[in-house]
């Protein structure tokens, strides 16, 4: 299995075969810039695939042959999209996640709050959602993250225990600071894609294409093109015998401490 485990221990047995050919009969030194690169790129695609499990090993789907599939949204609570996306959710009749951003809450308690009371999901999307989030220590991670429980719980009375990391990134202090926090990893099995697809009519094709069984969706309850898109791909999932079901439903997790 290839994972950061197994990645270290193979590149040091490797680069310790390479010095032992270099001493006794010498080797160019462009064959070390070759191997750091390649462990380079493997440790890359690592961080930034989040379905890879290198570093930890994270939900992105259900492993089932039924017709079943979960919505789930990043980034709220947003005073702009989200009241009018569980206005599209309500009228269908379909549950979904809201993996929330902790420092959107206030202002949003309201909002927040109806989340909770129309029976989604709520996860934890870190407080801070900083750009430089992936950089943080353990420490500062699990600071950020507890940050957030925090203020969840203080408006809905409930803990979260599915936390999807900003902008899909894991590491080594990621996993310290899942682990550490007591956290169930989520991710996804098809990006929308909407923060860059403004095009309401080009994303519902790409995530009408992506319906499977098991699949789970990433959406950003704060992008326009979501909010047009949403209500023809609520319809089209219906009308082709799939069920939209809550995310612990689908994956067989315990949503909240």
């Amino acid at each position: 299995m290839l994972n950061y485990r197994n990645t270290n221990i193979f590149f040091t047995l490797l680069l310790v075969a390479l010095i032992a050919i270099h001493i006794a009969y010498g080797l160019p030194y462009y064959i070390y810039v070759i191997l750091l690169f390649i462990y380079s790129l493997i440790v890359f695609w690592g961080c930034y695939y989040i379905g890879s499990g290198f570093f930890i090993r994270i939900t992105c789907r259900a492993a089932t042959d039924k017709k079943q599939i979960a919505i789930t949204f990043d980034d709220g609570p947003a005073a702009a999209h989200t009241p009018e996306i569980l206005d599209v959710l309500r009228k269908a009749d379909v549950k979904a996640a809201f993996f929330c951003i902790g420092n959107r809450i206030a202002g949003n308690e309201i909002i927040l709050q109806r989340v909770k009371e129309e029976g989604h999901i709520i996860g934890n999307h870190s407080f801070s959602h900083h750009f430089w989030f992936d950089m943080y220590s353990a420490d500062k991670m699990i600071a950020d993250l507890q940050r957030m429980d925090e203020a969840m719980e203080r408006v809905t009375g409930l803990r979260p225990r599915l936390f999807r990391p900003p902008y899909g990134v894991t590491n080594p202090n990621v996993k310290k600071a899942i682990l550490r926090g007591g956290y169930t990893p989520i991710g996804w099995s098809v990006r929308s894609m909407d923060t860059v697809t403004k095009d309401s009519r080009k994303l519902l094709a790409k995530i009408n294409g992506a319906i499977e069984p098991g699949a789970v969706f990433l959406f950003h309850d704060t992008c326009s093109s979501t909010l047009e898109a949403l209500p023809a791909f609520i319809a089209e999932v219906k009308n082709r015998g799939y069920e939209i079901v809550p995310l612990d439903k689908l994956l067989h997790l315990r949503p909240y401490a």
